[in-house]
């Protein structure tokens, strides 16, 4: 998130940044916004200021006696108590539009990234591997799925709908070793401490990473704090009949309380720093966590609609890091590493391609994906994002270290490790046989029982 002051001190910079992601210019704009509020507040200044002096001119209105001075001053003072009440409004509601309007602007790419409109113009880093040769036509995940008898769609849609999933037998236990695997293999060999985060969180969690306001339509909500179903009418018949807002519930009336099922665990984890000032001998900071995550694929109509791919509930390791403005970019480079370490152990072949601005992520500065081949699709596809943030969501957390130079904002970077169900996907893709089974990679094996090959049930 912006600091308005730096805008005004960086007013050409800021909008090239914005035509670098093919925005139009917004500082004019955000002026005007901030014109008005300091308008207001330099109107309830002036207001304050002169209703101190009138207080003290009763005072010596009221030592020469002179009531009639003092009645007049008294009315100067109630009437300003009033206007002061209504530039508070005033004042408040410029404050509210000026954060609203930097709330929803994105970071601003780095100077290396490349510029380009959509994924056409995201740019190849590197390839890793080579594509797996079959002496069969490579079936998708879904049939080979299917056919084990261990992944249905049906079932699951009857209980949840469209985009869940229920594995069974071996490639449930499959999933588990995959996200076992990988926080190991972040824990004990990247040094990345693991953490046990909430899935349930707040507002000013998902505002902090900026998953809100900008995203609302992605995400799953939930209210708290209705005790029973009774409890639930009555919102709702209130709700109905509302004369200002019909629909709206009052959740003062009611105790409700906000919260939203986590899209990722960056959300949690980048949290944990909020509104704290740590040490500098403390970063870099590096947290791991494996997690279920919820996302309502608001923008994916027709996309993906078969299979695991694109799901409302899934399992992704993440991963987090908390450093100073002068470690990020080598941060960055680590972490991205550390994502592929897991595709090289599965002996999956990928590649790692640098977001275009106009792919690229709303609060990343750059972002690298890491695709992994899918024989199936005869395709690369997207299995992890590595993106640092920069200090954009420091600020919005107000999360800051202290060093020889001062207090300063934390950067911020997160990223995949990868995403669970897609290293499933992958795995049941480049290691399909003939017959329908499927090959334990060498490396899942312990966690697998021992286990070589998954066969139909």
């Amino acid at each position: 998130m912006y600091d308005i002051r730096w805008i005004r001190e960086n007013q050409q910079a800021f909008d090239e940044g914005r035509a670098r992601r093919n925005l139009e210019p917004l500082s004019d704009k955000l002026f005007a916004l901030d014109d008005v509020r300091r308008a207001a507040i330099a109107k309830s200044q002036k207001a304050q200021e002169r209703r101190n002096a009138a207080s003290k001119e009763i005072g010596a209105a009221m030592k020469e006696k002179n009531t009639a001075k003092a009645d007049e001053l008294k009315a100067e003072v109630a009437a300003l108590k009033d206007q002061m009440s209504e530039f508070e409004r005033e004042e408040k509601a410029a404050i509210e539009a000026l954060h609203k309007a930097l709330s929803e602007i994105p970071n601003t790419p780095l100077a290396e990234v490349p510029v380009g409109k959509d994924e056409n113009d995201n740019v190849e880093a590197r390839v890793v591997g080579t594509k797996p040769s079959f002496g069969f036509e490579p079936k998708e995940h879904f049939d080979i799925g299917e056919k084990l008898g261990q992944m249905d769609f049906e079932t699951a849609a009857k209980l949840s709908g469209a985009r869940f999933v229920v594995l069974k037998g071996g490639l449930a236990r499959l999933e588990r070793a995959l996200m076992q695997f990988m926080l190991d293999l972040h824990t004990d060999h990247h040094g990345y401490l693991e953490v046990d985060p909430p899935l349930l969180v707040r507002d000013d969690a998902m505002f902090g990473t900026a998953q809100l306001p900008k995203f609302e339509e992605d995400q799953f909500a939930t209210l708290f704090g209705l005790q029973d179903i009774r409890s639930l009418k009555a919102a709702l018949d209130l709700a109905t009949n509302h004369p200002d807002e019909p629909g709206k519930i009052i959740s003062s009336d009611f105790n409700l309380d906000h919260m939203w099922l986590i899209p990722t665990a960056e959300v949690p984890l980048t949290n944990l720093v909020r509104e704290s000032i740590l040490d500098e001998k403390q970063l870099p900071m590096r947290m791991t966590a494996g997690t279920y995550c919820f996302r309502a694929e608001a923008g994916a109509a027709g996309r993906d609609t078969r299979g695991m791919i694109r799901q409302h509930q899934f399992h992704k390791v993440e991963l987090v890091s908390i450093t100073t403005p002068e470690q990020s970019i080598e941060e960055h480079e680590r972490m991205t590493q550390c994502a592929e370490e897991v595709l090289k152990r599965l002996g999956l072949h990928y590649r790692v391609v640098t977001l275009c601005t106009g792919d690229m992520g709303f609060a990343s500065q750059k972002t690298y994906d890491i695709e992994v081949w899918l024989p199936g699709q005869n395709r690369f596809r997207e299995i992890s994002s590595c993106s640092v943030c920069g200090d954009f969501q420091a600020r919005r957390m107000n999360a800051r270290y202290r060093s020889e130079k001062g207090t300063r904002f934390v950067h911020t970077l997160n990223g995949s490790g990868v995403a669970v169900g897609r290293a499933l996907v992958a795995v049941l893709e480049n290691y399909q046989n003939a017959d329908g089974t499927v090959t334990v990679p060498e490396v899942l094996r312990p966690y697998m029982g021992g286990l070589e090959k998954i066969v139909a049930r």
